[in-house]
């Protein structure tokens, strides 16, 4: 019974408990146990419960949550030493929402620190594995969620997406990520990494899934000024065909960076979108290129006065034996932040320096306009805009720790997205070979959308989705199990609140 129980999904999952065919109990507790076999260092805590209370959409669903979103007397890291052991005292808005539609808390998911990095290496708390394959990574930074939902370790899960953070991961590990507009879902109780590009949005095996916690996710927050909804809502997806619907690939995506694998799955991807009524068919997207640039300059500037709070003095650690208050700031930082954090501060403090701050974040700013604009004149002419999510499948960890510039090339087709504010969704296309060789891991295929045409990228995805057919999964598609004992685990206990 526990097999098939964590086989439903979400939707079928809820309309089971709510027509009592199965108890938000024994639901619960399949997933429980699911959870704490966690191979994969995907948990930083695990609940105890996770059944929730109060009837709604979501009634009996665990959900796994980023730990990047506060929980009232949970431990909230975002993945770094330097709030270690932080209990906040309120719970972010996105979780409230899940948790009032009747949801519980299934544990806190492992992250890259600060939502700063596309492959779950930077955790303070160790790095996340793939779980099609122990040995590469799950994308970053919500590689937690995505792995917990890919590896079967929970039924669904929130992430955010500043960069790329939600889509790219579930690129990597097989499942559908969403980054909806920016303001349908309310910031409050995120850990700010980028102010005008950080966004909540959910992890699950299907795009239906997806819409489902949308639906209850997002509207306005008086909590957060830049929180507006989606108006009308959002509904479960019911489209059967891609009739009189036209999808943009923007020429300047077609570089050779693209790995030949990733590049296949892509391309019969379009022929399925034809075959399904759709038209497919080159558009200019001629500033999209700039986006990684650009993006690398505001989103570091942003971070360095984001992360300004964080001085040991209000609240997380505080380093000891300081002689006086420069001193402690000074060796707070160095001991609790990691290195790519501490990187991303001073470039972000640089571009916004006396004399340099136009010559690098005003024209960082002036590309990001010119994409907003380039979108704008896509979505004049076509309904969509797509390309493949990331350039290749799940690297080796290790693979670009030494390499920054190779890392952030992984958000080369998500990026653009979140400059623009625009929805974006990854669904999984198939499975490729990485270039030289190797398992057969899935490839995410990115459909972007006007802003605040939610309905209408879920409704194309579904159809996508049930046309794809993709029904593959880690332990059936010979995935390989890498040695963990030396992965370094803080917090994954039952009921442990550190």
């Amino acid at each position: 019974m526990t097999a098939e129980l964590l086989e439903l999904t979400v939707a079928q999952a809820a309309a089971r408990i709510a027509g009592g065919d199965i108890s938000r109990a024994e639901y619960a507790a399949a997933w429980r146990e699911a959870a704490a076999s966690d191979e994969l260092n995907a948990y930083l805590w695990r609940g105890e419960d996770g059944a929730g209370e109060g009837d709604g959409p979501l009634a009996g669903i665990p959900v796994a949550v980023k730990d990047l979103f506060c929980t009232e007397g949970v431990q909230t890291t975002a993945g770094s030493r330097i709030l270690e052991g932080h209990q906040p005292l309120y719970t972010a808005t996105a979780v409230r929402k899940l948790v009032e539609a009747g949801a519980g808390l299934l544990g806190k998911t492992n992250m890259d620190e600060f939502a700063m990095g596309s492959s779950n290496e930077n955790s303070a708390f160790g790095p996340v594995l793939n779980p099609w394959d122990h040995g590469r990574v799950p994308g970053g930074s919500s590689g937690g969620s995505a792995a917990a939902v890919g590896g079967g370790l929970a039924p669904c899960a929130i992430g955010t997406d500043t960069g790329g953070s939600i889509r790219q991961p579930a690129a990597l590990c097989g499942v559908v990520g969403l980054k909806p507009t920016y303001g349908a879902i309310s910031r409050y109780g995120m850990v700010a990494f980028a102010s005008s590009l950080d966004q909540c949005g959910p992890l699950t095996r299907d795009v239906a899934d997806a819409a489902l916690l949308l639906g209850v996710m997002q509207g306005r927050d008086p909590c957060d000024s830049t929180s507006v909804g989606i108006e009308g809502g959002v509904g479960a997806p019911d489209r059967e065909d891609l009739k009189g619907l036209r999808f943009a690939v923007p020429a300047e995506f077609s570089g050779d960076a693209v790995e030949a694998g990733v590049r296949a799955v892509f391309e019969a991807t379009l022929k399925r979108i034809e075959e399904l009524g759709g038209e497919v068919a080159e558009a200019p997207l001629p500033h999209a290129e700039h986006g990684i640039s650009a993006y690398y300059v505001i989103a570091p500037a942003e971070a360095s006065s984001n992360l300004a709070r964080y001085d040991g003095v209000r609240y997380g650690m505080r380093a000891e034996g300081a002689g006086d208050l420069i001193e402690m700031y000074e060796s707070t930082r160095a001991e609790g932040f990691g290195a790519e954090v501490k990187r991303r501060i001073m470039l972000g403090t640089y571009a916004l320096s006396s004399g340099y701050y136009d010559a690098y974040y005003g024209r960082a700013q002036r590309v990001r306009t010119k994409i907003v604009e380039d979108f704008r004149s896509a979505f004049a002419e076509f309904d969509f805009v797509v390309t493949p999510t990331s350039p290749s499948v799940a690297f080796r960890l290790g693979e670009k720790t030494d390499d920054p510039l190779a890392m952030y090339m992984n958000d080369f087709f998500t990026v653009p997205m979140s400059l623009a504010g625009i929805p974006a969704i990854s669904v999984p296309a198939g499975l490729a070979e990485p270039d030289g060789g190797g398992p057969q891991l899935p490839v995410g295929f990115q459909i972007a959308a006007p802003a605040f045409a939610e309905q209408k990228l879920l409704d194309a995805a579904h159809a996508l989705e049930r046309a794809i057919g993709f029904d593959a999964h880690p332990h059936a598609s010979g995935a390989l199990y890498a040695p963990i004992s030396d992965i370094k685990r803080t917090g994954s206990g039952e009921g442990d609140d550190g």
